[in-house]
C-alpha cells in the first residue's frame, strides 16, 4: 500500500482515539486541500498491509481505523484488506473520500472497501464551504454516511453521533 503518513493517536478523524492512514495519490486536487502532498501517486512510501495492521493493533486504547488521503478508493483493495482486519478486532472503520457515495456504488472496485467501512465521509472538499464547526468534516457539503444502514435501506442514511451518556441510568422524578 502506498501511504503518505500515519497518525497513531488522532482525535479529529472520527470519534475516539483513532489510527489514521493517509493514503498517497489523489485525483481530485480539491482547491484548498489540507493534504496536497498526498496528490502525487508516486510519492510517499510503500508499506505492507500486515505491517500497518501490526501498528494499528499495537495500542490497545485505539477505538478505530480511519482511512484518509489522498484517496483511499484509489487503493481500494489494500484499504479493504486493512479495514477487514480492523473490524475483525472489533474496531470501527471510517473512510474519507472525494467521491460521493452514489459514484462509489457504481464502481465495482469500491465495493469491498464500502462493505468494510462503518462511516463514509464523502464528497470533495469545497473551500468556500469550509467550516470548523462541521463535525469530522472539512466542508459542509461532505456527509457522514452510516454505510451498513445505508446499504440495508437502499438509500443514504446519515451517521448520528451516539449520546455518550446514554448508558447511564437516569433517576425517575
Amino acid at each position: 500500500m502506498r501511504i503518505a503518513n500515519l497518525v497513531s493517536d488522532s482525535i479529529v478523524d472520527g470519534p475516539g482515539l483513532r489510527f489514521t492512514v493517509f493514503t498517497q495519490g489523489c485525483p481530485h486536487h480539491c482547491p484548498g486541500c489540507h493534504n496536497p502532498d498526498t496528490h502525487d501517486p508516486a510519492g510517499g512510501q510503500e508499506i505492507a498491509v500486515e505491517e500497518l495492521a501490526g501498528r494499528l493493533f499495537a495500542n490497545p486504547l485505539t477505538d478505530g481505523l480511519t482511512l484518509s488521503g489522498g484517496e483511499p478508493f484509489d487503493q481500494a483493495a489494500e484499504c479493504a484488506a486493512l479495514a477487514r482486519l480492523a473490524r475483525e478486532k472489533g474496531l470501527n472503520v471510517w473512510t474519507y473520500t472525494g467521491y460521493t457515495y452514489e459514484i462509489l456504488l457504481e464502481m465495482p472496485e469500491a465495493q469491498a472497501l464500502l462493505a468494510a467501512t462503518d462511516v463514509l465521509v464523502d464528497g470533495p472538499f469545497v473551500e468556500n464551504l469550509k467550516s470548523y464547526d462541521a463535525l469530522f468534516r472539512g466542508s459542509t457539503n461532505q456527509r457522514l454516511i452510516d454505510v451498513p444502514r445505508s446499504q440495508a435501506a437502499g438509500q443514504v442514511v446519515l451517521w448520528q453521533r451516539p449520546d455518550p451518556l446514554a448508558h447511564f441510568t437516569r433517576p425517575e422524578s
